[in-house]
């Protein structure tokens, strides 16, 4: 059942209404006025900013989506792989060394701070600085 409509008089200038009749068919309106409700509406939604999903075209959305997606996926294929290598790297050195349990606890402590401080961003440089008595 359809929605009853309102009437009013409506204004605008002759290259509007030009643009109207040119565009109402390729957004596959079926009116004039279903196109006109259809830009009052986008740009409403374009002024209000609350949701940009409402006034952005159907495609750009999906794509937008899609690419987020794939760079999740890509992104946790990627950690994964870094998780495997770095459980032997550190199967390895504990193999071959015996460190003691309070320095281990130190050393993580310290290794947090550090990671904490630059943001992730740890340099071998720096971890050679560090072990031959640097910062």
């Amino acid at each position: 059942m359809p929605r009853e409509k309102i009437k009013f008089a409506l204004r605008m200038s002759p290259e509007t209404q030009q643009l109207v009749k040119e565009m109402y068919p390729r957004d596959n309106c079926r009116t004039q006025n279903e196109f006109i409700e259809k830009a009052i509406q986008f740009y409403a939604g374009y002024v209000s900013g609350q949701d940009a999903c409402e006034f952005l075209p159907a495609a750009l959305t999906a794509a937008v989506r899609g690419t987020i997606r794939e760079s999740e996926n890509r992104i946790s294929r990627l950690l994964f792989k870094l998780a495997v290598e770095l459980d032997m790297v550190m199967n390895v050195l504990a193999a071959g060394m015996e460190i003691p349990q309070e320095d281990l606890d130190r050393l993580r402590g310290r290794f947090v701070r550090d990671v904490k401080s630059t943001n992730g961003s740890i340099s071998l440089k720096d971890a050679v600085d560090y072990q031959r008595g640097g910062a």
